[in-house]
């Protein structure tokens, strides 16, 4: 069947069209995306602004558009922090399906954790015994724990690259004092978090995903072979270190220049950088493996469960 899984996040509105059924690799057929960087819509309330309002409803216009021509069998369309968090959210996703049809599905932090976790397992598989996962999206970075495909412990962080850029970088580039202030911020919310995390046995595996952590393993980190044609790429503490205060001192319009750094996520790259090297540190991880999969293929893959 030809499933599309239609994400609406803090920073882009991304359709991905994959070719599965149960028991088989989904294979990516079409992919559509919009940027939209929601965290620059937001009122002092905390609700979308208008220009948001309408930056989502033409964003979902053209996805689902695309998914129509497509020729798709079922569409999992999902919304995540920031329509989750936004004082006028449900207003928001009432006039979206009145608009679109699109009836939008609201996952809670722990949510994507547990969804983003299930993908990751899959990918590595069995023999990658304990894992930890660090995923960073626009609003909230998601982190989780477990030996099987279910976490045993899955946490959500108001730590997402977009969040964090308008809260704690306004300047483009950022000052040195404004990065330090997000690297403290970033550390005592962290704090927290691995207390609980404490409880639970070492990991054998640390693995993050999303784009921003592809993003900056392509300009940081290293690839080694895997098997057959996959490549198998990482990202270590040391190399995060060495490149942020780089980033930071080049100006947003800039970055698309270095590897990996693509014009959809310029704006928070340095923001995404600080904060998984925070992580990284209150965890104790001096390296991590970047998976390709991540929330959209965890949402397919669960719903392949369900016809199973």
């Amino acid at each position: 069947m030809r499933l599309g899984v239609l994400d609406v996040g803090s920073n882009t509105v991304h359709l991905l069209i994959v070719d599965a059924h149960p028991g088989a690799r989904p294979i990516p057929a079409a992919s559509h995306k919009s940027v939209l960087r929601l965290m620059r819509h937001l009122e002092p309330d905390g609700s979308i602004a208008e220009s948001g309002v309408a930056a989502i409803l033409a964003a979902v216009t053209d996805a689902a558009r695309v998914a129509a021509e497509a020729g798709i069998d079922e569409l999992l369309p999902f919304a995540t922090s920031a329509i989750r968090e936004a004082a006028n959210g449900e207003a928001v996703l009432a006039l979206v399906e009145r608009e679109t049809g699109v009836r939008l599905e609201v996952l809670s932090g722990d949510d994507e954790a547990r969804v983003t976790f299930l993908a990751v397992r899959r990918w590595y598989g069995w023999s990658a015994g304990r894992m930890l996962l660090f995923d960073i999206g626009g609003g909230s970075l998601e982190v989780a724990q477990g030996v099987d495909e279910i976490p045993d412990l899955a946490r959500s962080l108001p730590l997402g690259a977009g969040r964090s850029t308008v809260a704690f970088l306004p300047d483009d580039p950022p000052t040195d004092d404004e990065v330090a202030r997000l690297r403290e911020h970033a550390a005592a919310v962290l704090r927290d978090a691995v207390s609980e995390f404490r409880a639970l046995d070492a990991p054998d595996h640390v693995v993050g995903s999303s784009k921003t952590i592809r993003s900056l393993a392509r300009l940081a980190g290293s690839s080694v072979s895997g098997f057959g044609p996959e490549q198998r790429s990482t990202l270590t503490l040391a190399g995060l270190d060495d490149w942020t205060p780089r980033l930071a001192r080049i100006p947003a319009d800039a970055r698309p220049a270095l590897p990996g750094i693509t014009a959809d996520r310029t704006f928070q790259i340095v923001a995404g950088a600080v904060v998984l090297a925070e992580a990284m540190r209150a965890f104790g991880v001096r390296q991590l493996e970047v998976s390709p999969w991540a929330l959209r293929e965890g949402l397919i893959l669960r719903r392949l469960d369900r016809l199973e």
